[in-house]
């Protein structure tokens, strides 16, 4: 860890926060919109608006793509909720949920440079968001989808990306599914494992658990056990929606049948996306050297320290135990990699460069407490840009 890091760590214990500190840093909001353009004079300001500006607009109606230059549109962020899924609440509505989004613009600003504005909207309706953001399209660059509750959430990303000549990305799928993934590469390199020779069990087959799956098999992960709460999903499990059907046709080669104690006796990574708890007990039945991720938050599905006496690694979804499995390493970098190369979709090759990226910046100094970067750390929204735009050209998406 760097000094910078080791400095604000020991600065800031997120246990300690009172209601007085929340409820204060919290008053109006955590955002405002600041001018670029000076307006200190009369010449400015006819430069900045009337009369100077209707030549700006008179351009951009002859060249549409003047747009992109001339106005923030290109580089802004529209970081989309209907409220049906925040954090650990649940469906609080919309209103309730702008205090996130806010707090999700301040995270693109300070680590990947980027603009961005919250928009919550009052609709679950899937065709009703979508109709809403296509008509906001020339106001912004890519769409961040943040909190929708699944499954409407894959129909709603997969909506907005056929309808939307633009970046769309839901981070609670890919941003975790991308740390995820930087995670346990990480953790390889310290046991000298191998991806391709792992079974992985992944507790949650909502929009977090499903996204990492089908990152780890792009992966080259070498079997999958994803469970939801009615056990093991597997092929011809009856009650499967239509997205876990899919996922069930390309996971448990090993034919598995049953609950988590069934999935997790012998298995070398636990990833745990779901308010489950998983006994001691069951992490002892893992195979030597196991790797867990314990990423609910605020309550972990295994407390670090009891994992800790069966696994070889552990990580958890908390900036107060070692190896943070944080989407803030991920998704301001991913998004201003496909914004600087002009690119109209994100792609799995982008995800994957991303994971690539985070784990590169912590490699000096690996280890079973260090498995990626620290989420303060400034140089992994940089690197994790540069590796997207590389693989957005490379994927032809620029």
């Amino acid at each position: 860890m760097t000094a910078v890091n080791e400095a604000r760590t020991e600065n800031s214990d997120p246990t300690q926060l009172t209601d007085d500190e929340i409820f204060n840093a919290h008053l109006g909001g955590k955002l405002e919109v600041g001018a670029t353009a000076s307006l200190a004079d009369p010449k400015a300001l006819s430069i900045a608006y009337t009369p100077g500006v209707a030549r700006v607009s008179k351009a951009i109606a002859q060249d549409a793509s003047l747009a992109a230059k001339y106005t923030w549109a290109h580089r802004l962020v529209a970081v989309v909720s209907d409220g049906t899924a925040v954090l650990g609440l649940g469906d609080i509505g919309p209103r309730a949920s702008l205090p996130v989004m806010e707090g999700k613009s301040a995270l693109f600003k300070t680590f990947g440079g980027l603009d961005s504005i919250p928009l919550v909207l009052d609709t679950t309706d899937v065709d009703e968001i979508v109709e809403t953001l296509v008509r906001l399209r020339p106001s912004f660059g890519a769409v961040n989808l943040e909190d929708v509750s699944a499954p409407r959430c894959f129909e709603l990303e997969q909506k907005l990306i056929e309808a939307l000549d633009c970046p769309v990305m839901h981070d609670d799928q890919h941003g975790t599914a991308v740390v995820s993934l930087a995670a346990l590469n990480g953790a390889n390199e310290v046991l000298g494992r191998n991806i391709g020779d792992q079974r992985v069990v992944i507790s949650g087959a909502g929009a977090a658990g499903i996204a990492i799956a089908k990152i780890l098999i792009a992966a080259g992960a070498g079997d999958i056990t994803l469970l939801d709460s009615r056990g093991i999903v597997r092929t011809g499990r009856a009650g499967l929606n239509p997205i876990k059907e899919e996922i069930a046709a390309v996971t448990n080669r090993s034919g598995l049948d049953g609950g988590i104690d069934v999935a997790l006796r012998g298995a070398d990574v636990f990833i745990g996306v779901s308010s489950s708890k998983v006994s001691e007990d069951l992490i002892a039945s893992m195979a030597p050297g196991s790797v867990v991720f314990a990423l609910s938050n605020p309550d972990p599905e295994v407390h670090p320290e009891v994992a800790g006496r069966h696994a070889a690694i552990v990580a958890t979804g908390r900036s107060d135990f070692p190896n943070q499995i944080n989407n803030v390493l991920a998704f301001p970098g991913i998004f201003r990699g496909a914004l600087d190369a002009g690119a109209r979709r994100i792609t799995e090759g982008m995800k994957l460069a991303a994971a690539d990226a985070i784990l590169a910046v912590a490699k000096d100094d690996l280890g079973p407490d260090r498995i990626v970067p620290s989420a303060l750390d400034p140089r992994v929204g940089p690197e994790v840009a540069a590796a997207v735009a590389v693989a957005a050209k490379a994927d032809g998406v620029a």
